[in-house]
């Protein structure tokens, strides 16, 4: 664990070649998330009486116990291994996958959001560190030479990391605004040395920021079904689950906001929501 100072923290749009560093954050914070939503989807009961109808077939051809129990088995976690939604993640996402390069920002002048802990210490985050020298190859590698259009980045969506001296120690992903008011967060990612230092909390609530002066009035977030540390991370920020108030039923826009699903339409995701 390490002593994280928030004051010098920078939350800045993710830049081009900030993506593999972005990339390699994610698979870290979602690591063993894509295993524990297929565990709870072989765990529903509907799924284990079509495994064990399966298995009762199987062992009228095969004369091993094992294979007719484990083969049934087996061929589901392929199943659900290739159709489960690659960007189901640490908060999810209703896109199949994340267009990393259209969501780069471009622009010559850092776009970041606010740090209410700057304006309490009154310090100034410390002054980056130049980045490594690319190589020609390297750079031919890294920068994408990809068209990149006012629509495809429109659709993309943002990416904000949280960099620290040139470090970058987390991340948060927002969706691209298909409703007019409403913010969606499907990512929020920090490193594993800089957990429990609040700046999940940090990252969040400046997004939230953002959003209210923009105009937004609602931000949704989807936690992984299985995931208590996500659903208590929510919470603790002000965020209410999808179905427990008694006030929804009458809220027609909270409908289009549906938890993703995968086999036989089992939810992945809890919906989480704020008004602001």
């Amino acid at each position: 664990m390490v002593r994280l100072e928030l004051d010098q923290v920078v939350m800045r749009r993710m830049k081009e070649d900030d993506i593999e560093a972005v990339k390699a954050l994610i698979k870290e914070g979602c690591e063993g998330t894509e295993n524990r939503l297929i565990l709870h989807i072989l765990t529903r009961p509907l799924c284990l009486f079509i495994l064990a109808v399966f298995s009762s077939i199987l062992r009228c051809l095969v004369h091993s116990f094992i294979l007719a129990l484990a083969i049934p088995v087996f061929l589901l976690i392929v199943f659900l291994k290739i159709t489960m939604p690659r960007s189901t993640g640490v908060l999810g996402s209703s896109r199949p996958s994340w267009d990393y390069v259209g969501s780069s920002y471009r622009g010559t002048q850092d776009e970041t959001l606010q740090n209410p802990y700057c304006r309490i210490s009154g310090k100034t985050p410390v002054t980056k560190r130049p980045r490594r020298r690319i190589g020609p190859k390297e750079k031919d590698k890294e920068m994408s030479t990809e068209t990149i259009t006012p629509e495809r980045e429109q659709a993309a969506g943002q990416v904000w990391v949280a960099d620290c001296e040139s470090d970058i120690i987390g991340c948060i992903f927002r969706e691209s605004e298909n409703r007019a008011g409403i913010g969606r967060i499907c990512r929020c990612v920090t490193g594993s040395w800089y957990r429990r230092e609040g700046l999940g909390r940090l990252l969040v609530q400046s997004l939230e920021q953002r959003e209210r002066e923009s105009g937004a009035h609602r931000v949704y977030a989807h936690v992984p079904y299985p995931s208590k540390v996500g659903e208590v991370f929510f919470r603790k920020l002000g965020y209410r689950q999808y179905g427990e108030g008694s006030d929804e039923e009458d809220d027609e826009e909270m409908k289009l906001e549906t938890p993703e699903r995968g086999f036989l339409g089992y939810p992945l995701t809890k919906v989480f929501f704020k008004d602001l």
